[in-house]
């Protein structure tokens, strides 16, 4: 089997959720470390100028985004499954609320009451990606935190029942995607008060916790650029036929953040659950970079 690769930054909650899910298959990984604010020199190459974090690396075929990073995992080591029963498929919705506004939640309240330690350089960034600024974050807090704990009550109703996960007695995607939520406030050491009041999930984060990362090894930028270009893309081509594309078909791909960058390249995949584009790279030859078809604006280039 190839590399597992993954390129991450250590309090990246998304990268969190990756790194859980490579823990649940109890996988032997790359990884490789890279900046938390743009530029970001050895990966651009492999995404044409996705800017957020993280990125999953398998030769060269390269995953933007949680959604469609999980798929490739558990297709390439598909035990024990991510998607267990009895929750089944029905992780990835969960997953999705988790990733959407409970995240910006759960990240906001967190670092509201260390606002001004956090660097300018950082704020700049995610101003220009997202939107996200330092007074808004101050101004929002009190909100944020109330909205936050509703929704760990509402994880402490679900946990209720004695179910040692959310899917049931096997850890799978949505312990990930909900965890990383509970795990980032930790960062800022809030985990502890913030669980208190709600202790089905305090027993529930330290077993997902628990799971760990697997078997991770590092691995540099370049040593990952060369692994894309020494393979060849493994993509799957398929353009639906009510898409109004085709393949070969020039496209830009962009998610729907308001400062996101566009990756240009040639349609390869086009359905309702995915996208793929193929492009060019002198440093890394052709590779096709995958997402998942929510959360993402295709046109014509």
């Amino acid at each position: 089997m190839p590399d597992l690769i993954l390129h991450h930054y250590p309090m990246s909650p998304y990268s969190e959720l990756l790194r859980l899910a490579l823990g649940i298959k109890g996988a032997t990984w790359r990884s490789v470390i890279i900046p938390n604010i743009a530029p970001k020199p050895d990966l651009t190459p492999l995404t044409g100028g996705y800017r957020k974090t993280p990125v999953f690396q398998v030769g060269a075929d390269i995953y933007c985004d949680t959604a469609i990073a999980i798929e490739a995992i558990e297709t390439f080591q598909p035990e024990p499954s991510l998607f267990p029963a009895p929750l089944g498929r029905l992780a990835a919705l969960v997953a999705l609320q988790s990733g959407g506004t409970t995240f910006s939640q759960a990240v906001g309240s967190a670092m509201a009451p260390f606002i001004d330690r956090i660097d300018d350089e950082f704020f700049e960034d995610r101003k220009r990606l997202f939107g996200f600024d330092r007074e808004r974050v101050r101004r929002g807090a009190p909100h944020l935190t109330a909205q936050f704990l509703g929704w760990l009550a509402r994880i402490d109703d679900a946990l209720s029942d004695g179910r040692a996960f959310l899917g049931g007695d096997a850890p799978g995607y949505a312990d990930c995607a909900a965890g990383m939520n509970v795990w980032f406030q930790g960062n800022f050491g809030l985990k502890g008060s913030r669980t208190a009041p709600f202790p089905h999930v305090g027993a529930w984060i330290a077993r997902v916790e628990a799971i760990g990362h697997g078997s991770p090894s590092d691995m540099t930028g370049q040593e990952a650029l060369d692994v894309a270009l020494g393979a060849e893309p493994m993509v799957a081509e398929r353009v639906d036929e009510d898409s109004g594309f085709t393949a070969g078909q020039p496209v830009t791909v962009r998610t729907e953040d308001p400062g996101a960058d566009v990756v240009e390249g040639k349609l390869a995949r086009l359905t309702s659950r995915d996208v793929a584009i193929l492009r060019d790279d002198p440093r890394v030859g052709t590779v096709a970079v995958h997402f998942p078809r929510i959360g993402q604006i295709v046109t014509p280039a």
